[in-house]
Parts: structure tokens; C-alpha cells; sequence
């Protein structure tokens, strides 16, 4: 008796970037969303020079920020974010499926559609404007 052949997919290996400071609910549920549409989820978190520079510094150092998010469960690997441009040698160098970005940066990364599919997804839940719920790092969802 012979068996079927499967056509063997490859893995879809998804990237996003972002600050991650004050790591909270909201962080949790776009990284559960984005690491459910592949089988890897790498996360490209702003170094503390690089939020400085971008004008958004951070209150956690890049050391807490990258501890937190390598215990998530549904982040694969964390990698240092240095500089806006690295996002096409990040996609090649990694060999990424597709880049996802927050809705509130639609259009500005289209120009990596030549090397990896591009998505633009919400990252906040609707809530009241001006309120970050703070989200217990001891109760992070760890794998």
C-alpha cells in the first residue's frame, strides 16, 4: 500500500518590531494574534538608544523589555531593534513570511512587499484614550 505524498510546507516564519514598554494586555493579545498566523514569531524590540532617537524613550530598560518578551510564550526569539532600516536585511537574514506592523503605520512598509507579505493589524483593544491597563509581568502568559 502506498501513502499519499504531502506536499512538505514551509515554516511561515513571522516578524513584527515594536518598544514593548510597560508590557501589557494589549501587547499580549497582538502577539498571541500575529504568532497564530505562522509557526515562528520573532520580535524586533527597540533598543533603548533607538527609542530615544525615534523620540519615544522608554521607562524599562531594553534588557527587562527583551526578559519579558522571551518569556512569552508566543514569541520564538527576540532581536535588538537599532535602527529603522534594518527591516529588510531582518526579513531576509531570518527568512520571514510576512512583516506585521500596527494599523496606526499602515502604508509606510509597503515597500518590503518585494521580500515578505505585509500586514498592518490593530494593536490596542477599544478602550478609554489616555489608559494603559498595566499588565503584571508575574502574570505574563509563559509557556
Amino acid at each position: 500500500m502506498s501513502w499519499p505524498l504531502r506536499k512538505a510546507t514551509a515554516p511561515r516564519i513571522m516578524l513584527t518590531y515594536g518598544r514593548f514598554d510597560l508590557f501589557h494586555q494589549d501587547h499580549i493579545r497582538f502577539l498571541r494574534q500575529v504568532s497564530a498566523m505562522g509557526h515562528e514569531l520573532i520580535v524586533g524590540c527597540a533598543t533603548d538608544e533607538h527609542a530615544r532617537r525615534s523620540g519615544y524613550p522608554c521607562q524599562m530598560s531594553y534588557a527587562e523589555r527583551r526578559a519579558i518578551l522571551q518569556s512569552c510564550r508566543f514569541v520564538s526569539r527576540v532581536i535588538p531593534e537599532t535602527s529603522f532600516d534594518q527591516k529588510r536585511t531582518d526579513i531576509v537574514n531570518y527568512n520571514v513570511s510576512a512583516l506585521v506592523m500596527g494599523k496606526n503605520q499602515r502604508g509606510h512598509f509597503d515597500g518590503l512587499q518585494d521580500v515578505a507579505q505585509v500586514l498592518y493589524l490593530p494593536r490596542l483593544a477599544a478602550r478609554k484614550q489616555g489608559v494603559t491597563p498595566r499588565f503584571s509581568t508575574r502574570r505574563i502568559a509563559i509557556g
